[in-house]
């Protein structure tokens, strides 16, 4: 918690900082790394640095049993196939669109662990905006089914991080992240080097990637580390809820992508379920948010 004179502005600065790197390194990859080596290459250079920036954790510190190194493997491939899946997303539809679609998957667990009837009225406000966004009918607006059928893996693969990440998270968060994202590096680089082959070495290409990686991870995880030492759980699932909003705004900004009153109105209806779904959460031993896991947001995609 704060310190007696410590500013509340704080927590909330440094919660909005994470979700904007975050919004900036995807905004940067899609841009500079997508039209290089596409969406399997970026995933590969993305999660491959970002495990490289987190070895300075040095996870080789602390001891492993067999059991938790079982379960940091499947935690870590869920990792690589979130970031896999939601980058795949990105090629064919709008940004903000793609994080909306999954925050589902977070929300689903963390209704699925309720058995408070308030709870489910979220359900019903999330399953209506999803319902405003997924491709009902053909037409020069609709989003590309491809694009939302990955962005849904990648919602599945996230609450598989939410509840594979609960089982090791009695590891130091250093521990179990470092060596989760090198689980997830050993999944989807291979995916990367097969797609992109040679162009994935070339130094605009490891350059970019390391900035990325740094904007992606780094920043985030530090400043989501300043801020879930200040506010409780529930706060802090509240806040991150903006992320869909800030991505939609950044991906307006930085890459031209307008939505639709109607795919606004829906990232809305998603995002209001998450806060609402974060602030009537108990504590009852699952992770009442998107943003929850223990884990912190360095292993997201978004």
């Amino acid at each position: 918690m704060p310190a007696p004179n410590e500013s509340p502005l704080i927590p909330a600065l440094a919660i909005l900082g994470s979700v904007t790197f975050l919004g900036l390194g995807t905004s940067w990859a899609k841009h500079s790394l997508f039209p290089l080596v596409g969406a399997q290459g970026t995933t590969a250079v993305r999660v491959g640095f970002s495990a490289l920036l987190l070895l300075l954790w040095r996870p080789w510190r602390w001891r492993l049993s067999r059991h938790d190194a079982l379960r940091l493997v499947a935690y870590g491939a869920a990792v690589g196939a979130m970031n896999l899946c939601f980058y795949l997303a990105l090629q064919t539809i709008p940004f903000g669109v793609a994080v909306a679609i999954e925050f589902s998957g977070p929300l689903a667990v963390a209704v699925l662990s309720s058995r408070r009837p308030l709870d489910f009225i979220w359900v019903v406000l999330a399953v209506a905006g999803l319902a405003v966004l997924l491709p009902w009918e053909p037409g020069a607006g609709a989003l590309d089914p491809r694009g939302v059928g990955f962005a849904l893996a990648a919602a599945v693969f996230w609450a598989a991080y939410i509840l594979f990440g609960k089982r090791v998270g009695h590891l130091h968060a250093g521990h179990s992240v470092s060596l989760g994202l090198t689980v997830a590096a050993l999944v989807v680089v291979p995916v990367g080097i097969s797609h992109a082959g040679a162009d994935l070495w070339t130094p605009a290409v490891l350059l970019t990637g390391i900035g990325v990686a740094a904007l992606s991870s780094a920043i985030p995880i530090s400043l989501e580390m300043v801020a879930l030492k200040r506010l409780p759980q529930q706060a802090f699932g509240i806040m991150i809820s903006m992320e869909p909003a800030v991505a939609a705004l950044l991906a307006l900004v930085l890459l031209g992508e307008a939505l639709s009153l109607a795919q606004w109105l829906a990232i809305g209806m998603i995002m209001t379920a998450s806060m609402g779904c974060a602030a009537t959460a108990q504590r009852r031993g699952a992770p009442p948010t998107a943003a929850a896991g223990t884990q912190g947001p360095v292993a997201r995609a978004d």
